[in-house]
């Protein structure tokens, strides 16, 4: 049991495995960090963990969302007779590894029994963002999508329109020769028969689970192959690491989208393999759906809390204000977990003081690192941490190569939980490995104590963003673009860092929910002053912010300016608003420009 002491109150006594690190000098002036702890076995597939827990626990809830009576749920004995007629279904119709399945429609019971009734079928399953269907002008990454696939079938649910709703536009456009369903009835009604038995039998771990698609910088989404080694041995180093999820399995209430790694792959199939249940939550962190989010929390108390840093933000003034709905929050909470981006300090300590008064101690609050490649998770703080940034230690069965990268070092990584590359693209796959067969991911970090690897790996941006000055002066985006929105908190949602080759640092910025209201000069001035006041204490110009320009507009994601996790496009942003950012450097500035100085 962890229960480390310190001048704060203690944390919740917490199950957790004792990192033991092994580090390995190579050529060059890198190294390699791994677990010394061996990843233990696993299953071979996905299907395999539905029907073990379908055995062990055949009236445990396994799926939960909200309907007009309250509460839909589905057991894991329910899932399982579901996914094997499902199954019959798509052998009925020849599919196999080659055919996939395209989901087009979000989070909901239905899109989970399809897509384990694809993996029971052994044929591939591919999310896609409801963004790129709802909110898109032209469908091109639907149609990108469709081209690389080359699905059998395409899933869009219309919840009761047979016509598909909100869905109708997208599907209007799809090429001919596509079988397109809006309901589940027919695949649902299909008597399995000893053919589901035998395909079940031959799915091997490197199989393709899942095409999962990523935006990159510039350009259409890539599409990520999913094998179900990469997502079981995944599943089977966070069982190693969080050991209390067997004692305990998890609750969880999630808005994370499938069609992202993060959702679908950490989250689902962390709940599928210990045995949990998972409440579909219908909020998200936006205006008018975050409300959802506090209305479920009335129903569900979890054991695990999965967000991004804006779903904290706007999550954390309700527990502040609603004793009881933070009591509920709390109730039954033994980890708090962020990713997408790192916890702003402001956002950390509030969390931190309402779980010491209402529970007397605190919370653990962590987070890994990973991405789609690394069916996510790649590294994870499974020790208690004080601050964000600290993005853990290798999971078993990770290797990570640390390589000289100018200042920096760029961390590679190899594993069973590794892509094998990407779908309809040779030339992709070669660029995104080393020599050695270590992943690119793209990522800087270094280690919190050089002496000692077991205390952790430090995010330090990405390796494409950071640029220079004219002056010379190297600027690290992510770590300026956190230390500018914890000092402007709670003003500014999110923003993008620029002056390369300019003499001094910006931002594009929008402006959070708590600045709505407010009157715009004064928005800025507030902004100017808490900006100065960083300033001042930063004795270089590495970290000073001298110019700033709020946005109305939010982020595109036809444009690639936001990513399903929460992420702004660093490079795609800029490129998209170049005219902002020559407003920005413009003299003299127009007099929406914030200027800052130092105190």
């Amino acid at each position: 049991m962890i229960q480390p002491g310190d001048t704060k109150p203690s944390f919740l006594p917490l199950d957790l495995a004792v990192p033991r690190i092994r580090r390995r000098e190579i050529a060059g002036g890198g190294f390699i960090l791994e677990s010394a702890e061996p990843l233990g076995p696993h299953a071979d597939h996905l299907g395999q963990l539905l029907q073990e827990q379908a055995a062990a626990r055949p009236d445990q809830v396994f799926l939960a969302e909200k309907s007009a009576e309250g509460w839909r749920r589905v057991s894991y004995g329910e899932a399982w007779a579901a996914a094997r007629a499902i199954a019959q279904g798509l052998l009925d119709r020849g599919m196999d590894q080659s055919t996939p399945i395209v989901i087009l429609s979000g989070n909901s019971i239905d899109h989970a029994l399809l897509m384990l009734g694809g993996m029971v079928a052994g044929v591939p399953v591919t999310p896609v963002s409801v963004a790129y269907s709802l909110m898109s002008g032209d469908f091109a990454k639907v149609h990108h999508i469709l081209g690389l696939v080359k699905p059998r079938l395409i899933f869009a649910q219309g919840n009761g329109n047979p016509g598909g709703g909100p869905f109708a536009k997208v599907l209007a456009t799809l090429p001919q020769g596509i079988e397109t369903i809006t309901d589940l009835a027919a695949l649902r009604a299909t008597p399995p028969t000893a053919a589901v038995d035998t395909r079940f039998a031959q799915i091997g771990p490197d199989w393709v689970a899942k095409y999962l698609f990523t935006s990159g910088s510039t350009g259409l989404p890539k599409g990520v192959i999913n094998t179900h080694r990469m997502l079981c041995s995944n599943q089977q180093a966070i069982a190693q690491i969080w050991p209390f999820l067997q004692q305990t399995p998890p609750v969880l209430l999630d808005w994370l989208p499938w069609n992202h790694t993060f959702g679908g792959n950490h989250n689902f199939n962390m709940v599928l393999r210990q045995g949990g249940t998972l409440h579909i939550d219908d909020g998200k962190p936006a205006p008018g759906l975050v409300e959802k989010t506090v209305a479920n929390l009335s129903d569900v108390s979890p054991t695990v809390y999965f967000n991004v840093p804006a779903g904290y933000a706007m999550l954390i003034p309700h527990l502040e204000k609603d004793t009881a709905l933070c009591e509920r929050f709390f109730r039954n909470l033994q980890m708090i977990f962020y990713a997408g981006a790192a916890l702003p300090p402001d956002l950390w300590a509030r969390l931190e003081a309402l779980s010491i008064r209402t529970l007397g101690q605190r919370v653990i609050m962590t987070s890994s690192w990973g991405s789609t490649e690394t069916a996510p998770l790649a590294t994870a703080a499974h020790f208690p941490i004080e601050r964000a940034g600290v993005i853990g230690v290798p999971v078993p069965g990770v290797q990570l190569k640390f390589v000289p990268s100018g200042a920096k070092l760029e961390i590679r990584v190899k594993g069973p939980n590794v892509t094998p590359g990407y779908i309809g693209n040779t030339e992709q796959t070669q660029k995104a490995f080393d020599a050695d067969g270590f992943y690119c991911i793209g990522d800087a970090a270094r280690l919190a104590d050089p002496s000692d690897p077991a205390r952790g790996v430090v995010f330090d941006g990405r390796i494409a963003e950071d640029f220079k000055l004219t002056t010379g002066t190297w600027v690290h985006v992510g770590g300026v673009r956190v230390a500018a929105l914890a000092a402007c908190s709670p003003l500014l949602q999110d923003a993008v860092v620029t002056g390369q080759d300019r003499d001094y640092i910006g931002l594009l910025a929008w402006p959070s929910a708590a600045a709505k209201d407010m009157a715009p000069e004064d928005l800025r001035r507030q902004i100017a002053e808490k900006l100065s006041a960083q300033n001042t204490a930063q004795s270089g110009s590495s970290f000073k912010v001298r110019r700033v320009l709020l946005l109305s507009e939010p982020p595109s994601i036809d444009a690639n300016e936001i990513t399903d996790k929460g992420y702004i496009n660093q490079r795609a942003t800029l490129e998209r608003r170049h005219a902002d950012v020559m407003r920005l450097y413009a003299d003299p500035p127009d007099a929406d420009v914030i200027a800052v100085t130092d105190r």
